[in-house]
């Protein structure tokens, strides 16, 4: 029988010891569209919190049939209950992440309710002046934002790594650092999600925090902490990743997963374009390692699997 994870200390502490890579762990998700929502969240933040339960549920079934990810966020500090009861209007950051044309809406809302009002059919094909006209209080950003997960109710590790950062962050750019609901990967906090351009990170302090906006406004990936690009499924971010160290291309909007495919079993043949008429065709397998982690505090240990990348 598996132990338990707190029998084998916090799975943050127990995936860094096991040396599990950070790569392809990032959610698949083309859109991401976040919510202020100030005050204490659940587990499951959006039927859990302030927000209207029934609205919390339309708004994640409608952004997941659209491969959208949605997110509650709010400021980094306090947030007791009674007294951070939400008066509206609120921010919503609404991103495309697909480097043929990311782009960033941001803006005020006086109710909740009106980001069902999103056109959520031009969110997922990227179609920005569409989107921003069902929403015309939102308007383009090239500003970008470093959302940083502190849930604690779903997993501690996220509470006591990913509090501190959101605070320690914001005290240097109080403006585009958020706390966040869930970006999944509780195991690699303190973890991130970079918008616009859906690239996410873990293991992080403030220095390397630091870097990934500043990054970000130079239109630049960062490599180190890099979980993957969430446009792309899990394998496919493994061989951007895996192309970018190897051809030591930063660029975000360079490179681009034109053809990904299934070929076995935990086998896939992914290839990477570039813009300058480049590609590379990677070929990436999951294996099991052997060794064991818990994907989350609450969970039981699995098997860990690793990822392998060769590179035509």
């Amino acid at each position: 029988m598996s132990a338990r994870p707190s029998d084998r200390g916090r799975c943050s502490d127990v995936s860094a010891t096991v040396g599990e890579q950070l790569a392809g762990s990032a959610p698949e998700a083309v859109a991401w569209v976040a919510l202020e929502q100030n005050g204490p969240w659940g587990a499951k933040a959006f039927t859990d919190s302030h927000l209207d339960p029934g609205l919390g549920r339309e708004l994640e079934q409608v952004a997941t049939a659209h491969r959208s990810r949605p997110m509650l966020v709010r400021r980094p500090g306090r947030h007791p209950d009674e007294e951070s009861r939400h008066v509206d209007p609120r921010t919503v950051l609404v991103a495309w992440t697909h480097p043929a044309g990311v782009w960033l809406l941001e803006g005020l809302v006086a109710d909740p309710t009106d980001v069902l009002h999103l056109d959520w059919d031009a969110l997922q094909r990227g179609d920005h002046e569409a989107v921003r006209a069902s929403m015309p209080s939102l308007v383009h950003s090239e500003r970008s934002h470093l959302l940083v997960c502190t849930n604690g109710t779903r997993d501690l590790c996220c509470a006591t790594k990913g509090r501190p950062l959101a605070l320690a962050v914001a005290a240097h750019e109080p403006e585009r650092t958020w706390e966040a609901s869930h970006t999944s990967g509780h195991r690699f906090a303190p973890t991130t999600v970079l918008l616009p351009t859906g690239e996410l990170h873990g293991r992080l302090d403030l220095a390397s925090a630091r870097r990934l906006l500043q990054a970000c406004d130079q239109g630049r990936s960062v490599l180190e902490g890099g979980r993957g690009r969430s446009t792309w499924p899990a394998a496919a971010q493994v061989a951007e990743l895996a192309v970018r160290e190897h051809s030591g291309e930063l660029g975000a909007a360079s490179l681009w997963v034109s053809d990904h495919r299934s070929v076995e079993d935990h086998a896939w043949v992914t290839e990477v374009a570039h813009l300058d008429g480049r590609s590379w065709r990677v070929q990436v397998r999951s294996v099991v390692t052997g060794t064991e982690r818990a994907e989350s505090c609450a969970k039981t240990a699995v098997p860990l699997r690793r990822w392998t990348t060769s590179i035509g």
